[in-house]
């Protein structure tokens, strides 16, 4: 419950407004103060992912979510980062695995390389983080597309292009 009290207020703060809502650029702000620095493409995709009522803003219930997944993501890189500061790919495969992801060896490889800023097999926290919203946005889309919950889909044109905007 505490927990609950202190996010109530880092929000409150964030919702500068005080609208009940906080926009993309407020939250790149906030997570900025706090050293998560993301594009805002990013930002969008966090709020995306938990916007349940489709606003385009992040209620506190719905930040109450994100905040449970970057916790839980924060968590398995600060058990596998070692004191270096970063991981390497075998590194960001199992903190993958931990949080709940199973990707094939191709797919796991095209992603990590995607998030690798510096393309010198290093990922900090912040491009993990970025990685495993990607990760979860991408198993979002498909399960709304997986119907019978099979693992497998099929897409006709329309549905490929909305799928890679």
């Amino acid at each position: 419950m505490e927990n609950k009290l202190i996010l109530r207020e880092w929000f409150e703060r964030v919702d500068s407004e005080k609208t009940g809502n906080i926009t993309a650029t407020q939250l790149k702000s906030a997570l900025a103060v706090g050293n998560l620095e993301f594009p805002l493409s990013v930002v969008q995709q966090m709020i995306r992912m938990y916007d349940s009522d489709r606003n385009g803003t992040m209620s506190f219930d719905e930040f109450v979510g994100l905040n449970k997944f970057l916790l839980k993501v924060q968590q398995a890189f600060s058990d596998l980062q070692r004191g270096r500061g970063y991981l390497v790919p075998d590194d960001v495969y199992e903190g993958l695995v931990k949080i709940g992801f199973s990707l094939d060896s191709p797919s796991f490889y095209t992603v990590c390389e995607s998030f690798d800023q510096k393309k010198n097999g290093r990922i900090r926290l912040d491009d993990f983080i970025s990685l495993c919203i990607f990760v979860q946005s991408a198993r979002n889309l498909f399960n709304s597309f997986d119907t019978t919950k099979q693992g497998r889909v099929t897409l006709d044109f329309n549905q490929f292009v909305y799928c890679s905007k």
